[in-house]
């Protein structure tokens, strides 16, 4: 078990890292619509590419997590990902940064941080005991609410009162010092290690049944195998949506690229809260009630957004409003269902599953990208951001229709296959 101070260490290196990650996932999509005067259709495209690593690299990513440290993985993601943004500044200052450039930096960023995403998932089950998951969780993902609150803000006021490679200049500092503070964890789980050497001295040909074992062990899963529908679901429809709603913010409502900034922030508050919130509710409530009522009210005040009026005054407060509850229940959502995936998956296992549940979920992400630039093209923003939007209902439907939402207050153990239960004893 990892001493407290690699926690901390780890626990800072997340920070960061997910600080310059949103702030990232802000910057690009700014600077093609509002610097290089992109359509619905190219930002579609761009975030397209930016998520497509999802969908091409999950399920072997977390076949390579399971051989490796975690911590390695993290590292050379935050190396190859600061490198990748400190080139587009240099491409920035010298005025070469155009669509093709950032497609090229999206994509890149995009696949280091599936790296990043599955090696912390799978590292905190070596840190925590299953019934501290939850408050683990709970802290990381707080972690990644403060990011939430600063980087879009940064991001879309850095584009919009500086330059571009201003902005990617900052990404470029925290994917650093995230860097320099995962380097400094020193301690592994010692039967950790030894299944490393284990692993590594497999052929290299077993990835491809390692891979196959983790879709079966999640398909298999009652649990697991609706986690993964209703991300599928939720993140297909979220993509889309995204789509239009970045267009829709300062070409339907007028606003500055600061104020674009300030409404994605306002997730971040409602994040910290759902974060806290997650530590206790799940126990006092259930599990289950906590996951049908949290996605029901999350995605379903998203559907407020296509009613407000331009120009107005109670547009920009109604915005922060909207984004702060979605935060809240978002992340009630997150936390919890990490949480279950993580008690119900043997150790050998979270990487593989952590990573299948990423590629049936966030792969569905540019597929929805790509569909919300061309419903916006077809039907106008404000329409396409009613239908998308009402896409994600199918989230909690398909929560409370399973027997994942109900779920009581104690987290399930792990679901074991024959390869993890134990030998029966020697009676000889």
């Amino acid at each position: 078990m990892w001493r407290d101070g690699d926690f901390r260490r780890l626990w800072v290196g997340q920070t960061v890292s997910q600080l310059g990650e949103h702030a990232c996932l802000v910057v690009l999509p700014m600077i093609a619509v509002m610097t290089l005067r992109a359509d619905a259709g190219e930002l579609g495209a761009l975030r397209a590419v930016g998520q497509a690593p999802f969908l091409l690299l999950s399920l072997f990513v977390g076949a390579w997590v399971d051989r490796w440290r975690a911590r390695t993985v993290m590292m050379l993601a935050d190396l190859g990902r600061a490198l990748t943004l400190g080139g587009a500044v240099v491409m920035g200052l010298l005025g070469e940064l155009g669509l093709p450039a950032l497609l090229v930096v999206a994509f890149t960023v995009g696949a280091l941080s599936v790296f990043f995403d599955v090696a912390y998932q799978a590292s905190l089950v070596q840190l925590l005991p299953r019934d501290q998951l939850v408050r683990g969780n709970s802290a990381l993902e707080g972690s990644r609410s403060a990011a939430q609150i600063g980087g879009p803000a940064l991001g879309g006021a850095l584009v919009s009162l500086l330059s571009a490679p201003v902005a990617l200049a900052c990404g470029t500092l925290f994917f650093a010092q995230s860097f320099l503070s995962v380097r400094r964890i020193r301690h592994v789980p010692l039967a950790h290690s030894r299944g490393l050497i284990a692993r590594r001295a497999e052929s290299p040909s077993r990835v491809w049944r390692q891979v196959h074992e983790g879709i079966r062990f999640v398909v298999r899963n009652t649990s697991l195998r609706t986690i993964a529908l209703a991300s599928a679901a939720v993140q297909f429809s979220f993509a889309a949506m995204m789509t239009v709603y970045l267009p829709f913010l300062p070409r339907e409502l007028h606003l500055s690229g600061t104020a674009v900034g300030l409404t994605l922030a306002a997730a971040g508050p409602g994040a910290l809260l759902g974060s806290l919130l997650a530590a206790r509710l799940p126990g006092r409530f259930g599990h289950g009630a906590v996951l049908v009522w949290a996605a029901a009210l999350g995605d379903g005040v998203l559907l407020c957004v296509p009613a407000l009026p331009a120009s107005s005054a109670l547009t920009f407060p109604a915005l922060l409003a909207v984004n702060f509850v979605f935060g809240i229940f978002g992340q009630l959502v997150n936390v919890t269902v990490m949480a279950v995936r993580q008690a119900v998956t043997p150790e050998r296992l979270q990487g593989r599953t952590a990573a299948t549940i990423t590629c049936a979920g966030m792969g569905m992400s540019p597929l929805g990208s790509l569909l919300g630039g061309y419903v916006a093209q077809a039907s106008g923003l404000r329409t396409a951001l009613l239908m998308t939007a009402a896409g994600m209902m199918l989230s909690p439907v398909l929560l409370a229709a399973s027997p994942l939402g109900r779920l009581g207050r104690v987290l399930p153990g792990p679901h074991l296959t024959e390869r993890d239960r134990p030998a029966p004893p020697d009676r000889r």
